[in-house]
């Protein structure tokens, strides 16, 4: 039986992500391991790991995360000045849902959906 995904993401550097993830976007921290980083917020959680080597311009990264409140949740961001990624600001798809997406430091796109 199938219960829950935990995306892993690549990170660069662990202080930039910490940055991005808890200081930008109000995630907070579950745990530590030097190169291998633990992080949630409300009932998502996301694990990073370290890759020094990695070419943001070549990350492809991805993680769709589902929301309940999104226009509220993309104000917030806006109001904090968080950037939207250019081909991402919030739209109703042909798929029925309401998204919106943002690139963090390391390139990983990280698209917000809601049902409509």
């Amino acid at each position: 039986m199938l219960v829950q995904v935990l995306p892993k993401l690549p990170m660069r550097e662990k202080d930039l992500t910490k940055a991005y993830y808890l200081g930008s976007l109000g995630f907070t921290e579950i745990a530590d391991y030097g190169n291998y980083l633990i992080l949630s917020k409300d009932e998502i959680e996301i694990h990073f790991f370290e890759h020094r080597e990695l070419k943001p311009n070549e990350n492809y990264g991805q993680v769709y995360i589902r929301v309940k409140g999104i226009d509220a949740f993309y104000q917030q961001l806006l109001n904090d000045h968080i950037a939207i990624h250019p081909n991402g600001r919030l739209e109703v798809k042909p798929w029925h849902q309401k998204e919106f997406a943002l690139l963090d430091p390391d390139n990983n796109l990280l698209t917000f959906g809601e049902s409509v």
